[in-house]
């Protein structure tokens, strides 16, 4: 569908790679990765046509056409949302042509339920786009996308707009998109559900890998690990040869042999080790130990927050204690930002009482980088101002704290409104680590950082002692800190006593329980079980009856016993699964060639019986419901 051959682009001297070539079907799903700087999205640009190759060809199947979705929007004007999801299309309602009116009369409803699973409601799509934020905005040129279905797909940071639930609900129709995708992303999670290969910037070159994100890292150690041994191999047989050369080179009878030793380093191709780009810059820092609080941390009481007419709070009780990790989940509007910058003291209350405990300082790092920096200062005279008779902090120890965030020599006396979105969360982390409070409050702290920065993070939370809560999209982010969940939904907080995970599952059986007591699943009315055949499926559909019409005491039974083997059923898959999980994550699996390979196909399967299983489950207990609703 889309063919690079030998693509080579430079900006002056400096050049991002050379002789790149590259084959995508329409089939492909490509993660393409490489430190900021590596010239990712300048490859886009080469794709779409903005740019043009200093050598090399870039050539489109004939009939291939393509999506793409930047970093950010072009403004936008009275256009509604739903014309945004549509395209534009005005609808043809004649019925002239038949086939344009089959095609439109599908695209309106097609684009409302995308635009749904993005977290618009029903009264936004008719609304302005102009009257949405650009994160909206961004959502609905998503939806467009979707709705069209272009053969290939281009992505670039496609998850920074999302809040956690629209992003899985985009993420799960990604994986039955059936065209090609091109993504670039610092989501790893994200990756590893929808990649099955990763493109990887590195050295002036594009490396290919098989698998997603985790298989591309495993892979690229591998790699690494095989060159090195070439290398010493190498060197052994250059320093074996180099010896004879010294040794006899000057003796005229073994002249001729040295000469030929010589001619033989000499046509030797080099081994070169190459770092990766992205462990030649990477962070590297530690939080400094906060001084211990109190157990009660903060505690909320009555708190009541509202937006003129718009009540987000209303009697909220809220308790966090010390050494506590909670990240806050919902969709978008539900008040998370607003409930962490209450907790953070950033947004005085209408009513109620907020209470730090015993020896609590509060740091809120928020969404938007700009709010925690003097963007007037340079990095430097950020990080000079937090000085204080305290801390008495120098501009040396400001420029090695800097420095651990990437910020070298003359980077140091940049404008902070300069700075890319990176640069300014790697500034706004380095002003953390001056004087680090014991309450941590960070709002979306992954956005615009690259992935090698997202894992020092990781590394620095793990061992922060004081109490951390946090809103994040970032699921890789979230399971590793291995943070209790606490959702928030129309103003209220339900606490899960578990991580990610454990919140996953308790939420999707509160959901499908909820479903059946509604009389409803998936949205539609719950019918019961699909039609079988023959006897089968007479004795399913046609219990036997008593005469006012219930079904008998025997039918009930053998009704309760099927449902009952079809939950030992989905058990027992489950456990499967978990079993399957577990072996993929050991190590040792990785030593044996094929193996992981063989349990994620195994894993696959389990998946899909675990689907199924759970579907029929559903259809027996409505069914089952029914007839114990229609029963004395």
């Amino acid at each position: 569908m889309l063919t690079l051959a030998d693509v080579s682009k430079s900006y002056g001297t400096r050049e991002l790679f050379a002789q790149v070539s590259l084959f995508v079907a329409r089939s492909d799903r490509y993660g393409l990765v490489g430190a900021n700087g590596a010239g990712k999205t300048t490859l886009f640009n080469l794709i779409l046509g903005e740019e043009q190759p200093d050598t090399g060809v870039i050539e489109w199947e004939r009939g291939a056409d393509f999506g793409f979705l930047p970093q950010e929007s072009a403004p936008v004007g009275e256009e509604t949302i739903l014309s945004i999801a549509t395209g534009g299309a005005k609808l043809d309602l004649t019925g002239e042509d038949d086939e344009d009116y089959d095609i439109d009369w599908t695209l309106e409803p097609r684009a409302r339920k995308i635009l749904a699973g993005l977290g618009f409601k029903d009264a936004d799509m008719e609304l302005p786009a102009n009257s949405f934020s650009g994160g909206w905005i961004m959502r609905a040129h998503m939806a467009r996308l979707l709705v069209a279905e272009p053969a290939l797909l281009l992505l670039d940071e496609p998850t920074n707009h999302l809040d956690l639930e629209a992003l899985l609900w985009f993420q799960d129709y990604l994986t039955r998109y059936p065209g090609g995708l091109l993504i670039i992303s610092h989501d790893r999670a994200f990756l590893n559900a929808l990649c099955t290969g990763i493109l990887e910037l590195r050295g002036q070159t594009l490396h290919r890998y098989h698998g997603n994100y985790d298989d591309f890292l495993i892979e690229r150690d591998a790699r690494k690990e095989q060159q090195t041994a070439l290398f010493k191999n190498q060197q052994r047989e250059i320093a074996h040869l180099q010896k004879f050369v010294d040794r006899f080179g000057a003796k005229a009878s073994l002249a001729s042999r040295a000469k030929s030793r010589e001619k033989q380093i000499a046509r030797l191709k080099e081994v070169a080790i190459e770092e990766p780009d992205d462990e030649l810059r990477r962070i590297n820092f530690r939080f400094p130990q906060p001084p211990r609080s109190g157990l009660k941390v903060i505690e909320l009481a009555g708190v009541e927050q509202a937006y003129g007419e718009h009540v987000v709070y209303r009697d909220l009780n809220f308790k966090a204690e010390r050494g506590q990790k909670l990240v806050l989940v919902g969709p978008n509007g539900a008040g998370k930002s607003t409930l962490l910058k209450i907790l953070g003291g950033v947004l005085p209350i209408r009513g109620g009482v907020r209470e730090l405990g015993s020896n609590v300082t509060a740091g809120y790092f928020a969404q938007n980088r700009g709010e925690n920096l003097n963007l007037g200062a340079t990095v430097l005279e950020n990080m000079l101002e937090l000085r204080t008779a305290q801390n008495g902090l120098t501009e040396q120890q400001s420029r090695a704290l800097l420095g651990a965030f990437l910020f070298r020599k003359d980077d140091v006396f940049k404008k902070a409104s300069v700075l890319s979105g990176g640069e300014k969360s790697r500034l706004a982390l380095a002003r953390l680590l001056v004087d680090p409070p014991n309450l941590l409050l960070m709002d979306e702290p992954t956005t615009h950082l690259d992935i090698a920065s997202i894992d020092a993070l990781i590394r620095a939370l793990r061992d922060f002692t004081g109490t951390f809560i946090f809103i994040s999209h970032d699921v890789h982010f979230i399971r590793e800190l291995d943070a209790h969940v606490l959702h928030v939904h129309s103003g209220r907080l339900t606490s899960y006593a578990g991580n990610y995970d454990y919140y996953l599952e308790k939420s999707r059986a509160t959901n499908a329980r909820a479903a059946l007591t509604a009389g409803f699943t998936d949205g539609r009315p719950a019918q019961a079980a699909a039609p079988a055949s023959g006897q089968q499926a007479a004795a399913h559909l046609a219990p036997a009856r008593q005469k006012n019409g219930s079904a008998t005491p025997n039918e009930l039974r053998k009704r309760r016993a099927a449902l009952g083997e079809l939950e030992k059923r989905v058990s027992e898959l489950e456990t499967a699964q978990a079993e399957l999980t577990a072996a993929l994550e050991a190590p040792e699996t990785y030593q044996q060639p094929g193996k992981a390979q063989h349990l994620n196909r195994e894993l696959s399967a389990i998946v899909d019986q675990i689907a199924a299983a759970t579907a029929e489950w559903e259809k027996a207990a409505t069914a089952l419901a029914e007839l114990e609703g229609n029963s004395p």
